[in-house]
């Protein structure tokens, strides 16, 4: 989410060896990538070659990876509809970012400087020119990388430029929408999207829409603030329910007005009763500014009187659902005509381009009563296109790792899953921080809070970087100032191994696979894969490459790239690490150990997986199902058999992880 008028690390902001050396030498069984050619061969024939130490593994296990290979299943699915939410791996991207398709649209068809197109290659705050059909082109880079869904942030039509003087930024985010019905011009047109969403489909994956409907484009004003409110939160502040009354203009001693209407309380819901407010002036005096009365589509989203026109929120009690975010127009969610002027918006999404999942932003700023009504209905009509698993997770952004926040939107606003904040930023203070995975322990101990329980947690989309906290390599240097750069890879590949072997829906943020590692959170971490203009970008230090970002960034033979590829066909390739029950084995209260069992949901086997989170080797005895007795390594160095029944022994290098598949003799 951008917060518009907010500065970035303002209050309310969310930013608070070689690689061959990491890789199993079996990881060479597995097939390269066809478009990788002699090279990649290469590399594998050289881990074949490695010295005697790990040749006398390799020998001593063939056997084993024989049984792992026979036993290695497909995703459970093969259609892309009838796959389940935790069977996906998802690419989530920002298209104005990520590949420029067609530069006759990088304007969005408007005419005139930056402050009037939002174009501005050269500056963080504005359009970069990246569109749908750039999307297109990088398809085949996108599934070359193991993802099965493709996310993007919002399409819809925004307002290019917002802010006062010296304060302007553009819409390229996606989050300043104003029509509702349409693709943004400068992404390209809505048959644009048409094509994209079919060509993702065409590969057997699927397109997650990123929806708002907690607030729209600022165009609404309040007579009695300045214009300065924007970037001034202050300027405007939240005038509540009990100070300002619906009942009164202006403040208790007020006139008169909305008689009969009994506010919005969840009894009070209902058409009847929102017929009586008919004078928005109880806290402000909203109005739209001469020239923007038909600037949102629907129409409908131009009267005031649908939205709470209280000031700017402070993310704290009533203020937190009915309060602008940051300036932007907040929609008023309790009344029943905008909760079915929502549904149809997003209803005729899904009719139109039969898309599979939808994201939502801002989610925990919208009353419980909304999503009781716009998720069964959403729902309902995917299944009635023909779309039986639409995947519909929302943004509930924190802090802190609190489990209970998170899960609190599953059970009181009826929505599938969330983004998994604690996740990742458990996973922060762990690999990218100096915490014991204790705190891994304690997060995965939480999941009986979500609904559902452990079924709700193994769809939850798990991340380690976004768009609005910023990329893990950022947390890792920002940690580790003085760490090598081969070190700053081991942590950032081994925070995406815990992401792809742990419960949930693994969520790759674009250009983490090339090294990027941003400078901050929000804009600083919104860097662009095709050659930037942007110096401060163009400054910033890769991770595992010489390359920079005033190049063009889409390279398979990136070492990240290649160890998240290969951590995508493993989980592909075993249930038990999509829809596999997980049993923690063992931790450490300091940086160390951290093990878990996953359960093959068909046959009941367990993949061993344990991370080894410091800097100091590790030699351990992990617990196992005392009826394992044979291993397999699928990822580094698997012992073949336990020491003892129950006991599993278990080498880990400095910032390293194992996968290791059982076998029994029922």
């Amino acid at each position: 989410m951008e917060w518009r008028g907010l500065p970035v690390g303002g209050p309310r902001s969310f930013r608070h060896g070689s690689v061959s050396d990491m890789i199993s030498p079996f990881s060479s069984l597995w097939p390269a990538e066809p478009s990788e050619g002699p090279k990649r061969k290469m590399q594998n024939l050289r881990l074949l070659l490695k010295p005697a130490a790990h040749l006398a593994v390799f020998v001593g296990s063939l056997i084993g990876i024989g049984w792992a290979a026979a036993h290695a299943q497909s995703a459970p699915a093969v259609n892309y509809l009838q796959r389940l939410p935790q069977d996906e791996i998802i690419y989530f991207l920002l298209p104005d970012r990520f590949e420029n398709g067609d530069r006759a649209n990088d304007r969005g068809g408007l005419k005139g400087g930056r402050l009037k197109t939002g174009y501005d290659p050269t500056d963080k705050a504005f359009y970069h020119g990246g569109d749908l059909k750039g999307v297109m082109k990088r398809l085949d880079y996108i599934q070359g990388l193991g993802a099965t869904a493709v996310w993007l942030t919002p399409i819809f039509k925004n307002k290019p430029v917002q802010g006062p003087p010296g304060h302007e930024s553009a819409g390229y985010h996606g989050y300043w929408i104003t029509d509702f019905t349409r693709v943004d011009p400068h992404l390209g047109t809505d048959a644009d999207f048409k094509k994209l969403v079919d060509d993702v489909h065409a590969r057997n994956m699927k397109f997650y829409m990123d929806i708002v409907v907690n607030h729209t484009a600022d165009v609404i004003q309040y007579r009695e603030c300045p214009v300065s409110n924007i970037v001034n939160a202050g300027a405007c502040p939240y005038r509540s329910r009990a100070d300002y009354p619906y009942s009164r203009q202006g403040g208790v001693n007020g006139p008169p007005i909305n008689d009969g209407f009994m506010g919005d309380a969840p009894q009070y819901q209902t058409a009847a009763n929102f017929a009586k407010l008919v004078n928005p002036d109880y806290a402000y005096t909203p109005y739209v500014p001469k020239g923007e009365e038909h600037e949102k589509v629907p129409d409908w989203l131009n009267n005031p009187i649908y939205y709470h026109n209280r000031g700017n929120s402070t993310f704290e009690n009533e203020s937190s659902t009915m309060g602008d975010f940051g300036g932007l127009d907040d929609l008023y969610t309790e009344n029943p005509r905008v909760v079915q002027g929502m549904i149809d918006i997003f209803d005729a999404w899904i009719d139109k381009y039969r898309i599979d999942g939808f994201r939502i932003d801002t989610e925990q700023h919208v009353n419980p009563e909304f999503w009781q009504k716009f998720i069964p209905a959403i729902l309902a009509r995917a299944k009635a296109d023909g779309i039986p698993h639409f995947h519909v997770f929302g943004e509930v952004g924190m802090d802190d790792v609190d489990v209970a926040k998170n899960a609190r939107h599953t059970r009181q606003d009826d929505i599938p899953y969330v983004l998994d904040y604690p996740f990742a930023l458990a996973v922060r203070q762990t690999v990218a921080g100096s915490k014991g995975p204790d705190v891994l322990a304690r997060l995965f101990a939480d999941d009986v809070l979500y609904a559902d329980g452990y079924q709700t947690a193994m769809g939850l989309p798990t991340f380690i970087s976004n768009h609005d906290q910023g990329r893990f390599g950022y947390f890792v240097r920002q940690a580790f100032p003085h760490e090598s750069d081969g070190d700053d890879m081991k942590r950032v590949i081994l925070g995406y191994a815990m992401m792809f072997t742990l419960r949930g829906v693994p969520t790759v943020y674009y250009g983490d696979e090339q090294g990027f590692a941003g400078t901050g959170g929000d804009q600083a971490a919104r860097e662009d894969m095709f050659p930037s203009k942007v110096a401060l970008y163009n400054s910033e230090k890769l991770i595992g490459t010489t390359s920079t970002t005033a190049a063009g960034n889409f390279d398979r033979d990136h070492p990240i790239y290649r160890a998240i590829a290969e951590m995508a066909r493993l989980r592909e390739s075993h249930p038990a690490l999509t829809r596999g029950r997980q049993i923690i084995r063992d931790y450490s209260d300091k940086p160390g150990l951290f093990a878990v069992s996953r359960i093959d949901p068909n046959t009941g086997r367990e993949i061993v997986i344990a991370f080894n989170t410091s800097t100091a080797p590790l030699s351990v005895q992990v617990e196992v199902d005392p009826a394992s007795r044979h291993f397999a390594s699928l990822h580094g160095e698997c012992a073949p058999a336990p020491s003892a029944p129950g006991s599993y022994h278990v080498n880990l290098a400095p910032l390293d992880y194992v996968v290791c598949a059982a076998g029994d003799d029922k």
